[in-house]
């Protein structure tokens, strides 16, 4: 067998996609701790929203991963642990949302959209880009031996 074939490749896309969800949960997140109160009313879909809630710490961990997921995709082979931490991060997210927020706020269109879609769906290219950032990582180390 060639060696050429042997090499896992990453490919840039795939940097791509970490920057993405990096940007993606940032701007959500500051939605959470900026305008929190706003946001928890409108995912209610009611005229009256449940002030016991804090969004406020939801955001700002929120932020904190979204950027740990954005830095990760600079050296996504040499940060592999970057981003299995904003995997971990976007589990705990939703782990979180899920606890505090769906008893409260009921499960309509907008908090499946933002659970589904905002949380849940980002692991799992996350999860393929980790691996084969895996992948690649275990070769270069074999090839160093």
């Amino acid at each position: 067998m060639d060696q050429k074939e042997k090499f896992p490749i990453f490919p840039m896309h795939f940097r791509g996609i970490l920057l993405l969800a990096g940007m993606y949960t940032v701007a959500w997140s500051a939605f959470f701790k900026w305008f929190g109160p706003a946001l928890i009313k409108w995912l209610a879909m009611t005229d009256v929203g449940p002030e016991q809630l804090t969004s406020n710490w939801y955001g700002s961990f929120g932020l904190i991963v979204g950027f740990v997921i954005f830095i990760s995709a600079f050296y996504p082979v040499s940060y592999l642990y970057l981003v299995l931490g904003g995997i971990a991060g976007k589990i705990l997210l939703a782990i979180w949302f899920g606890v505090e927020f769906l008893p409260a706020l009921g499960w309509n269109k907008r908090t499946g959209f933002h659970l589904l879609f905002n949380e849940l769906l980002w692991i799992i290219p996350m999860t393929v880009v980790a691996w084969r950032a895996h992948l690649v990582k275990k070769y270069l180390d074999s090839q160093e031996e």
